[in-house]
Formats: structure tokens, sequence, C-alpha cells
């Protein structure tokens, strides 16, 4: 599938949250709009891929809007959504991003996520959240550290299971070990590192998996498409190809009940540091 890239200026970049991301952060921030991951294993379940208003007809992996003006505009509203987060929420926090990642490919032609960076050293969030699928997040390391010393920090990486691929299904935008390093070098950078088994996917070594994040990230947080999605009972991924992919391999796989079983071998693996769902993206461990 071609991609169609194109360059906007936005008029704005902090989005106030609600739904799923209301306890989580006060706003989230979108470098891009679309995802050239959505033609990779995950983008098959991403529930972007259901919104209209940010697709307009076109399939999901096919455009990337690059917002050259981002890390302008953020500094130009930056009092305003601080002191509005601050006396709403208690906290000015920042998800980035839910509906793109933010550290696709193409940033490093673009560096729009690299100048918001930059921005938010000079005027940072309290609390700032990095999810991304991609061990290309690595490439930031000496930036995001820096920012770490200025506000609560944490980059969640995505790493879903020890497999790069479902059968059927295309193969991971960024293989698991090149991830797992990542994490490490973040870690070992001064950064708070959080692996997002998210959506959750058939695990081939639950426990060797675990042993294996526990020793690269800070913590873990396990989710479920069934609720974690953002609709009742998973209804946006069953419209998709990936939970019949994932019952092919483990049909409890597709249940809660495999989900509270990864946490209890999780929590052998990282007493203390293992969160569920959306507790866990707010930085919730048990």
């Amino acid at each position: 599938m071609s991609i169609e890239i194109t360059h906007v200026e936005v008029q704005s970049i902090l989005t106030r949250t609600g739904g799923y991301l209301r306890s989580v952060a006060s706003h989230s921030l979108q470098p891009y709009r679309g995802c050239t991951f959505g033609n990779s294993l995950c983008g098959v379940g991403c529930y972007v891929q259901h919104n209209a208003w940010v697709t307009r007809g076109r399939p999901w992996g096919s455009f990337l809007e690059a917002r050259t003006n981002a890390a302008e505009v953020y500094r130009a509203s930056y009092r305003r959504e601080s002191e509005w987060a601050r006396r709403k929420h208690g906290v000015f926090a920042i998800f980035c991003s839910s509906a793109t990642d933010p550290f696709l490919p193409q940033e490093r032609q673009f560096g729009i996520t690299a100048a918001l960076l930059e921005a938010m050293r000079d005027l940072p969030p309290d609390t700032l959240i990095l999810q991304t699928h991609t061990h290309l997040v690595a490439d930031h390391a000496p930036a995001i550290a820096a920012l770490a010393s200025r506000c609560n920090l944490r980059v969640h990486i995505s790493i879903e299971s020890d497999r790069d691929r479902l059968p059927g299904l295309p193969p991971s935008a960024s293989p698991v070990e090149r991830r797992l390093a990542a994490c490490a070098e973040l870690r070992q950078a001064g950064v708070f590192t959080v692996v997002t088994v998210a959506p959750l996917l058939p695990i081939a070594d639950p426990q060797r998996f675990f042993d294996r994040i526990a020793e690269v990230a800070d913590a873990v947080v396990i989710d479920h498409f069934i609720g974690g999605d953002g609709s009742q009972n998973g209804a946006r991924t069953l419209r998709t190809p990936l939970p019949a992919a994932i019952a092919a391999i483990d049909s409890e796989a597709a249940t809660l009940d495999y989900r509270d079983r990864m946490v209890e071998i999780a929590r052998r693996s990282m007493p203390g540091r293992v969160g569920v769902s959306e507790s866990g993206f707010a930085g919730v461990y048990a």
C-alpha cells in the first residue's frame, strides 16, 4: 500500500482528554495524524482506524500528515492549557500519543516530535508519557533524558507478546528484541521505562517474557482489547481480524481470564511493578 504524506499547519496541538485517557492525563498530543505502522501487526487492531474524523475515508496506514508547526503551537498554548489543567486536574499531564506513534520512521526526516521535546525542555509539563511501538524511540534517548530532569516523564514501549507476528497477520513494526534493547538503553540513561503489553496477545513463554521485561524496564502494564480499546466488550477490536488470530493460537487469550493469569505471572517476576489496564497507564503499579 502506498502512503500519502502531507504537511499541515494546525491551530491547536493539545487536546483536553476524555474517556479512557481522562484518568491518565489532562491532555493528549499527536505530532502526526495517521500512522505508517497501520499496515503492521499493531495496526490490525488499532482503534483509531474506526475514527472517521481521523481517517476521512482513507485506509488506515495509507496516509500521514506531519504537523509542521506543532512545537510553535505548543509554546503558544502552553500557559493557557497548563493553567487550565492545574486548575481542573491539579496537574498538567500530556499523553503523547494516543492516535499515532510519535517515533515513526518518518520522524527522522520531519523531526516533529524532536522539536516538541525541545519546546518541552523550555516549557515542561508536570507529567509526560511518551507511548510508542518502536525501538526508534532510543534515537531520542539524550533528549528524553534531559527532559526527564525537568518533569515526571515515563516512556511506554508497547511489546504485546514475545512473538513478532501472528499467523495470517503482518509482522510487528519493530522486532521484539529491538524494543527490549531500546527499553534497556532508555533505562540506563535514567529514564523511567514501562513496557505496555497492550493489547495483550498470546505469549509463547510467559514466565521468560516477564523475566526479561523485569531486566530492562521499571514497570509493566498489561491491558486486553476487551475494555482496553475504549468500547464495550472490545466491540471495536471484534470488527478486525485480530481476535480470530488470537483465538487460533490460544482461545483463552481472547478473554479477560487470560489477562488475569498473565498479571499473576508478571507479579511473580516484577512484584510491585505491575499495572493493569487504565490505572496502569496512569502509573499505578502493584
